[in-house]
């Protein structure tokens, strides 16, 4: 399996999660109440699988040897994809930020989860779909067979090193819980 397929296997995972994120919002949209424990879960697991173990490997990895081979940073789909990876990340923080208050039912925090969960779903499901779509073919083409053993390699490394043993299938166990 290439670096690349790996990547899109955990965007199968990530549509999951983004599936209860989705369900979360129409939710909070009929009752006006928030469910603190579930969109906590789906909060857990966009910094933790999303961001820590899948964006880390695109950054710090993948967009890094992309730049390597000529392609910039400052401009075009590295430029998009860490833009939208910035956004996200707001998402997610203001969702934390007002999830307590929204579970107490203060209307105004209710809103804030609703909608940075909205748009965090949203963009996530045209992000994914640039990933799979456009930079990763994009990718592939750029590197050698060598370049892809390197990626796999490090990817590994994250998964063991910064991420930890067994963190990658507690995430997928918790994206299906979510997903019932």
């Amino acid at each position: 399996m290439t670096p690349t397929q790996l990547l899109k296997q955990e965007h199968q995972i990530i549509l999951v999660v983004i599936g209860a994120a989705e369900r979360q919002v129409g939710e909070i949209g009929r009752t006006g109440k928030v469910d603190g424990e579930k969109v906590d879960k789906i909060i857990d697991f966009l910094r933790n699988f999303a961001d820590r173990c899948h964006h880390a490997k695109e950054e710090n990895i993948l967009f890094v040897k992309m730049q390597e081979k000529g392609m910039p940073a400052d401009s075009g789909p590295i430029f998009v994809m860490l833009r939208e990876h910035e956004e996200n990340r707001k998402n997610v923080t203001a969702m934390a930020g007002a999830l307590p208050k929204a579970v107490a039912g203060e209307e105004s925090a209710v809103a804030a989860v609703r909608d940075n969960l909205a748009a965090y779903a949203g963009r996530l499901k045209a992000h994914i779909a640039k990933e799979d779509n456009v930079l990763y073919p994009m990718a592939d083409r750029l590197f050698s067979d060598a370049d892809q053993r390197g990626l796999a390699e490090a990817f590994d490394k994250v998964e063991k090193e910064e991420v930890g043993e067994g963190v990658h299938e507690k995430y997928h166990r918790l994206a299906h819980e979510l997903a019932a």
